[in-house]
């Protein structure tokens, strides 16, 4: 089997240059693709003699699950290959930081950054399941933060087609319990409603800086997303995010809004848009949405200390998945 190593070639194409992520199930790797000489990240599966046939399950649902969504506000899959029983996925790279990283080093969001990004995920929610796929894994390190403030929603390894079988065991809950939703936490089949619950974890804790259901272990904290309402709000949130909160927070799936297209709309995307969603190729914005750079809030040391200085271009992508997506 191969050895993970800077310079390994995968498929004969794929030429690993740095890890950039690192998890319990895969690591994330910068790469050369040299057919079309351009820079990609290669998420390759970890070797788990234990879970390796369901651990491999998974990572080819998320190549099946992620190559079917083509949309501005989700990361694009250009690849998947087996070499030597090592299995790659290979995507896009992202140039900015995953949501966690900005809440951890800003805490609260100004409400039209929050307007932004959220509706941003909603979009991309709202074509995932659209596509019959529930994300089951909406958190902050699984969105990207691109320098102009265009968000990728990545990271689709659990995700799940709906009315397909899955390949849960029996008693293993996925997900993360900061971001579960209740019935889920019960051992409740997920839809996209669920992924709305987490939708509105997130949008809760980019207008705290804190996350709202947090007690130290997984189990008690999956518990509270069950039995407890979250903190209230502070007085300076605006009255229209405070309602969209509150409905992506209901406990009971049904008194969510319909779907995270109408999610989109209530954080301000046109409702024209929403037909036939065009791409401004020149920007990757949704037309008729206009996203709000964030570049002020994003610290620029760490996109500076993982490009090489030697070789990349100041515009060249570097990031693909969040390095704490498979960790959070």
């Amino acid at each position: 089997m191969h050895r993970l190593v800077e310079g390994l070639r995968l498929g004969d194409r794929y030429v690993l240059q740095e890890r950039i992520a690192s998890g319990g199930m895969a690591d994330v790797w910068r790469a050369l693709d040299d057919v079309l000489q351009r820079d990609v990240a290669v998420k390759v599966m970890r070797p788990d003699p234990d879970n390796e046939e369901i651990f491999a399950q998974r990572f080819r649902d998320e190549a099946l699950h992620s190559a079917a969504l083509l949309h501005a506000n989700i990361t694009t899959v250009f690849d998947y290959g087996e070499d030597d029983h090592l299995s790659y996925l290979v995507m896009e790279l992202v140039p900015g930081l995953p949501l966690s990283a900005l809440i951890r080093e800003h805490g609260a969001m100004p409400p039209d950054t929050v307007r932004s990004i959220l509706g941003q995920a909603a979009l991309a929610l709202g074509t995932a399941h659209e596509a019959g796929v529930v994300h089951r894994d909406v958190k902050p390190a699984n969105i990207l933060v691109r320098e102009d403030g265009l968000v990728k929603l990545t990271d689709f390894g659990i995700a799940r087609a709906i009315d397909a079988i899955g390949h849960t065991r029996v008693g293993e809950m996925l997900g993360t319990p900061n971001y579960i939703s209740p019935e889920q936490a019960v051992g409740e089949r997920a839809t996209g409603a669920s992924d709305l619950y987490a939708l509105g974890v997130v949008g809760h804790e980019m207008l705290t800086g804190q996350r709202p259901f947090d007690r130290g272990t997984p189990i008690a904290t999956a518990m509270c997303h069950v039995n407890e309402p979250p903190p209230p709000l502070g007085d300076d949130v605006p009255e229209d995010l405070r309602e969209v909160v509150a409905a992506l927070l209901q406990k009971d799936p049904a008194d969510r809004p319909d779907n995270a297209l109408t999610v989109a709309v209530m954080l301000g995307v046109a409702p024209a848009e929403l037909v036939d969603l065009d791409v401004d190729l020149a920007a990757g914005v949704p037309s008729g949405y206009v996203v709000l750079p964030i570049t002020p809030m994003t610290p620029p040391t760490p996109l500076e200390a993982v490009r090489p200085a030697d070789r990349a271009p100041a515009d060249m992508p570097t990031m693909a998945a969040g390095p704490e997506e498979l960790l959070d």
